[in-house]
């Protein structure tokens, strides 16, 4: 069925209220962020320190997620219509270049690679791994590991005409493989030029998530070896799911939207939906790797003047909800989880699981 004026206006505002959720919850958490890192200096919560390492990376993951968002709003045909922002072909034409180099080659990657740089964290032994060198060194391999993704998704937006068999080209690939734009006429009175996403986009993105994802399970059942909480492993199993199903649903509703034509209704619908997986795939994943592990670090706060009278460790292990286990040749008579980890202890390591932090309230 052809697009009518109802259908691209009702999914854009949909869409652009949608971003705007995520943008607020994306702000909050920011906030609470740099609160909690606030409160940890001034207070002398010298402990909770340990818990905030990873805190610039978390707020580098909600920026990434938030710049997917916006972008995402400038392929809209609701915007299109009528010149409401973008005002000639041209200029849309050059909007949907950017949105593919932008989104699929840059926002996207680097979203990904964040959260399993924020995972893999979790198993590091030292509590250094954690500091301000481990959150610059990881901010500049997320943009390294990126720019490969970078570089092919713009070699296919600038090399479009040459691998549709143009002149001077030196392959010949079905529209579909390389087209970002399409122009339609629509309501019989306005032409714009409707963003699509080439199919050699959405494979190479596809093999990027398959690799990570694969790289997700195995991080998975290494946290899952570790945590003894079956509140932390419900989070854990969580965040799972959610890789393992919005991320392969999106690449799977890209593809099929190459089968129809951008002035259906059915492609607007796909578009949708494939925006809808990974708009699901961000809300679960900064609640998890980002407002959780800051909310239940700040209810441990007490803990710095009750944990020297606690004699019950069970106890002390409930409401931390960290997970500091010993060495294997650590002495069997040193029971118990401690916050304070026993630093002058030489013979043991730490494996930190405070982006699963759990505290009973």
């Amino acid at each position: 069925m052809p697009l009518t004026k109802l259908v691209p206006d009702a999914f854009g505002v949909v869409t652009i209220c949608l971003v705007a959720l995520l943008i607020l919850l994306g702000l909050l958490c920011i906030a609470y962020s740099f609160y909690f890192q606030s409160h940890v200096r001034r207070q002398g919560y010298i402990q909770l320190g340990y818990f905030s390492g990873p805190w610039i990376i978390r707020i580098t993951f909600i920026l990434f997620a938030i710049w997917w968002a916006v972008g995402e709003i400038f392929r809209l045909s609701f915007l299109r219509r009528h010149r409401r922002v973008v005002l000639d072909l041209r200029w849309q034409e050059n909007v949907c270049k950017w949105y593919i180099a932008s989104n699929l080659g840059f926002a996207e990657p680097c979203l990904f690679l964040t959260l399993m740089f924020l995972l893999r964290a979790t198993l590091k032994m030292e509590s250094g791994a954690l500091s301000g060198k481990w959150n610059r060194n990881t901010a500049g391999y997320i943009f390294l590991y990126c720019l490969p993704m970078l570089a092919l998704q713009l070699a296919v937006v600038l090399s479009e005409s040459r691998l549709n068999g143009g002149s001077g080209g030196f392959v010949s690939l079905p529209e579909t493989f390389t087209r970002t734009y399409s122009r339609v006429i629509i309501d019989q009175e306005d032409e714009v030029a409707l963003c699509t996403y080439p199919l050699l986009s959405t494979i190479i993105l596809g093999v990027f998530a398959a690799v990570l994802t694969a790289y997700l399970f195995w991080l998975g059942r290494q946290i899952l070896k570790l945590v003894i909480n079956k509140r932390l492993q419900k989070r854990v199993y969580t965040l799972i799911f959610s890789v393992s199903s919005f991320l392969p649903l999106r690449i799977v509703l890209l593809c099929l939207s190459v089968l129809t034509s951008p002035d259906k209704i059915l492609f607007e619908a796909i578009t949708f939906l494939a925006f809808f997986s990974l708009f699901c795939f961000s809300v679960v994943s900064i609640c998890l790797l980002v407002y959780f592990p800051v909310s239940d670090s700040m209810a441990l706060r007490g803990l710095r003047d009750t944990e020297e009278e606690e004699d019950d460790r069970t106890v002390t292990e409930e409401r931390s909800g960290a997970l500091l286990l010993a060495a294997p040749n650590s002495s069997q008579n040193e029971e118990g989880l401690s916050l304070r980890g026993r630093r002058d202890s030489s013979q043991e390591r730490y494996v930190e699981l405070s982006l699963f932090l759990e505290a009973e309230n």
